[in-house]
Parts: structure tokens; sequence; C-alpha cells
């Protein structure tokens, strides 16, 4: 069985552009999985059975010393163990489900964060649970896409200014150059700039990096753990793992509760905000490498099927091909538009960000030279211009669907 467009009998096997991403992508995280727990399992296996010994002989001597049975003991710790489980605490703790401590655990539920420390024990607590986090979820994804675009337009701004800045040191931009608002044209060393992705990165990883070290102080003064701890917890608490190991404000009462309980909170929003950002971009990195390991991989195959891949795509990224130029929703491989009577495809949703690192590239552009794409132009001219990476293609989609009827 040739593959299609070039019969060069590469077999069966030879699978399409999108689904060798796939594949590879999954082969990929299933060998960061098992490298995961190879590593997770010698470092911390040998201390879990340290830890059941320990057990273990404690409650053969609690057992002794009482002149309890084995059987007794265990039955009135399973009861301990359920007890737990509804919030009871052998330290004096803060109510689980008064008004304060219900809304940190819809904060939870809504971040995705779910520390697992409070959790509906009634049926009709269950069912609520189902649709308030249906809709509650989807909001704060559709709010964290928000925030990334608004924060890409600041970092933007930022960048060119310190560009501005180093030109006029270094003479080759007026001191006083005119500003001329809503044009895309750069004046004198500004042609051709663009902010670098990677920057975009850095910055991210650094706010992050600060955000965590200050609230990490602030956990080891007010809740009285280590540093590295609170570290930790800021880590798990921030990328949404949220493990429940440690749990900031649980404490029944505090010095300056008030204020550590609003910072508390801003700092989780923020740092949450800025990780999710981070692992957007990081996620763009990704793919670009797995591109390139494909492009290695096939380097075997025939000219015209790219290693193993169908024939190029309109907007594929290749070295010397700019997707800024040809917009940013591929085409079907038809060649052609999906009517305007359909909504989003998954195909198109799922390929969103096939050429997400240049149209971010070309979003940072436009939002330091403070221009938008004009009434006239084409919408698909770039998928930030109506959200972020797979909200943006849907935005476009839809605007197209309206515009036609």
């Amino acid at each position: 069985m040739a593959c299609r467009g070039c019969g060069c009998g590469c077999g069966p096997g030879h699978l399409n552009e999108d689904n060798a991403r796939f594949l590879l992508l999954a082969a990929l995280i299933v060998l960061y999985l098992l490298g995961g727990a190879a590593v997770f399992s010698a470092l911390e296996l040998a201390h879990e059975r340290q830890a059941k010994q320990r057990w273990e002989e404690r409650l053969a001597n609690f057992s002794r010393r009482h002149n309890l049975s084995r059987d007794e003991l265990r039955g009135f710790l399973r009861h301990y163990e359920e007890a737990t489980e509804a919030g009871i605490r052998v330290d004096h703790t803060r109510p689980r489900w008064d008004f304060t401590g219900a809304f940190y655990f819809v904060g939870t539920v809504v971040s995705t964060i779910g520390f697992g420390m409070t959790t509906p024990a009634t049926v009709g607590g269950k069912i609520f649970l189902i649709f308030y986090g249906l809709i509650g979820c989807a909001s704060t994804i559709l709010f964290f896409n928000l925030f990334l675009e608004r924060l890409i337009t600041v970092i933007a701004y930022i960048m060119k200014s310190c560009h501005q800045q180093q030109l006029r040191r270094e003479g080759a931009l007026p001191r006083e150059s005119p500003k001329n608002q809503g044009l895309c044209s750069a004046v004198g060393g500004l042609a051709g700039w663009k902010p670098s992705v990677y920057y975009v990165m850095l910055i991210l990883c650094l706010a992050s990096l600060l955000i965590s070290c200050c609230a990490s102080a602030m956990y080891t003064c007010v809740e009285g753990w280590s540093y590295f701890d609170s570290l930790y917890f800021c880590f798990v608490a921030f990328s949404t793992i949220g493990f429940g190991d440690l749990v900031s404000s649980q404490n029944a009462m505090y010095e300056s509760q008030g204020l550590y309980r609003f910072a508390n909170f801003a700092f989780i929003l923020m740092g949450v905000c800025c990780i999710y950002s981070l692992f957007n971009v990081i996620s763009i990195l990704i793919k670009q490498s797995v591109n390139w390991i494909l492009r290695k991989m096939g380097s075997g195959c025939c000219r015209q099927c790219q290693g193993g891949l169908p024939r190029a795509r309109r907007n594929a990224i290749m070295p010397g091909n700019d997707p800024s130029e040809t917009g940013g929703v591929m085409e079907s491989e038809a060649g052609g538009r999906c009517p305007s009577e359909e909504m989003i495809s998954m195909k198109d949703f799922l390929t969103a960000n096939k050429v997400s690192l240049a149209i971010l590239q070309k979003q940072l552009s436009e939002s330091a030279n403070g221009c938008r794409l004009q009434t006239g132009t084409q919408p698909r001219d770039s998928e930030f211009s109506g959200g972020v990476g797979a909200f943006a293609i849907m935005n476009n989609r839809l605007a197209e669907t309206s515009g036609d009827r």
C-alpha cells in the first residue's frame, strides 16, 4: 500500500502527520511515566517500609501495655480513619463546612487543585459537586486563557520598551520618536524586531519563582513548615496537583488571621495563573521538540513524504516557512475550508496549536507594537486574534459562521 500523494510504497504503517505526532508524544509520556515511577519507587519505597515497621512495633507495644487485643485496637483505629475523612482531627482545627471553610473548598474545586482534605459526605453534596464543578472548572479555564492573553500583551509591551531603551542608548533610535498609535510599522531600529518566545518563558519562570519564594517565606513563619516544605506546597498547589499532604490556612486561629487568609488566597491565585501560563508556553516548546524528533526519525523516507509524513501542509512549521504569512488555521486535507454552517470540527480543534510557536511570536510582535488586525483583514491571520490556542480557533470559526449568515 503506497503512501498517499507520493506512491513510494511506504506500507500500511505510514501514518499522517497528526497521528505520528500523537503516537510519538504518547510513547514519550509513557516512557516519562515509567522513568518517574522508577525514580520515586527507588526514593520512597525504603522509607515506606521503615514507617510501616515502626507502626507495627508501636501498635504491638501499645496493645501489650494496655492489655488490648490487636483486633479491638485496629477496629478503633478504623473509626478514627472515618472521623479523619469527615474532617475531625486530634488537634483543634478550623471547621470544614462553615462559610469560610466552604469557600476555601469551592476555590479548590473550580481551580482543579482538589487538596482532598475536605470532601462532601452527603449524597446531595456529591450530586451538587458534579454540576457545580462542571461549570466552575470550565469557567476557570476560560479565565486562565484570557489571563494568558493579557499577560502576553503586558510582557510584549515591557520587552518592546526595554528594546527601545537599548536602541536609544546605542544611538540607533532617536531620543524622542513619535508614537504612531494603531500602526504596525516599525520605527528605525525596530524594523523586523519580534519579542522572543523564550524570553516570555524565562519571564514566566522568574515570576513563578518569585511568587513561590515570597509565599514560602509566609508559610514558613505562619504555618511552621520548613522552607523546603513550603516551596514544595507552592508547586503542588500552583500547578493544581493538590496532593493534600500539606494544606494552608487550616488551623483554627492565626495571628492577623484575616490578613493571612487574604494573602494566602492572593498568592494561590497569582501562582496558579503564572504556572498555568508557563505550562502553556512549555507545551508549545515540547510540541516543537516532537516535530523535530519526527523529522529526524523520518530522514530515511522519501523527500516528498517528509520522513513518513504526508505531503507538507500549508501551515507546517518548516525552515523558511513563516506561518504568520499563511494564516493561523490549517485547511482541511481536501484543501478547502469547512462550510460556514459547520461548527468547529474535532480535527481543527486538536490542530489549533499546530503553529503555536510562530503564532505566539506574531502575537508578541503585534502586542508590542500596539496594533491589531484591521476589520477588513481575514480573522484567521492570527490564532490569537480571538483568544489563545484552541480557544482562538473556536472564536474564529464562530465569527466566520456568524458573518456568512
